[in-house]
């Protein structure tokens, strides 16, 4: 799934050193599961977590209910249902609503070209696609502070990143980063992919990656980032 800020094209080099040491039936966590675009690479148990209720509401409808979402959308009817989101299933409103510029929410409608691109073509084959690879997931819609997590897990954070553009609901970094030292006392092993960390926090892998968030991304230069794998350093 086509989702703001997504790991899939790094998910080769993540998942090797996120699930290094992984033991037996040790859980893996995502406490921003956001488009499942690294946990549905892994096996075992799973557990995917998203405050964003739309966005959950898509992946229970997929995985669980046998929803199989439309195949296009007209620009009229997607603006129908940015203003009119409490008339529509849950599901529904954050299948179009994250088919947008980006993958950022309702950020505008993204007309095909004739011949060249059908996105919503692209964003039903490819959010399909993944259903198979995601049977058996755990999920769950609440707040990362409030999780209930299996003892010894395995927990990657896709945090929003700070100083970045910015997602639907405002997020507390000082209180994500104090919550990401509590975890890793607590006998977690805990991933952290961000730009930037505090001095506490070790730099485990990084790669420079290009990004492009903008209303008309095709026409916009990218912007040259580093992306960068953190741990706690105790």
């Amino acid at each position: 799934m086509k989702y703001m800020g997504s790991k899939a094209r790094f998910a080769k080099e993540l998942l090797p050193i996120i699930l290094k040491d992984r033991k037996l039936k040790q859980a893996y966590l995502e406490p921003f599961a956001g488009g499942m675009n690294m946990i549905d690479k892994v096996d075992g148990i799973r557990i995917a977590n998203d405050q964003h209720q739309e966005l959950m509401a898509i992946w229970q409808a997929l995985i669980y209910d046998n929803w199989d979402p439309p195949k296009t959308v007209s620009e009229e009817k997607y603006k129908h249902i940015k203003y009119n989101q409490s008339e529509y299933p849950k599901h529904l409103v954050g299948y179009v609503g994250f088919n947008s510029f980006g993958g950022k929410w309702f950020a505008g409608y993204r007309r095909d070209k004739e011949g060249k691109r059908d996105y919503w073509g692209e964003h039903y084959r490819n959010i399909t696609k993944q259903v198979p690879k995601l049977e058996g997931v755990q999920l769950s819609c609440k707040s990362y502070l409030d999780l209930e997590i299996p003892k010894n897990s395995i927990i990657y954070c896709d945090p929003p990143y700070e100083s970045t553009t910015k997602y639907r609901d405002s997020f507390d970094h000082a209180q994500f980063w104090d919550w990401c030292r509590q975890q890793s006392k607590a006998g977690h092993q805990v991933f952290i992919s961000e730009y930037n960390a505090s001095e506490d926090f070790a730099c485990i892998w990084e790669k420079d990656a290009k990004t492009t968030f903008s209303w008309h991304a095709e026409h916009s230069d990218a912007k040259v980032s580093v992306e960068r794998l953190f741990v706690f350093d105790s």
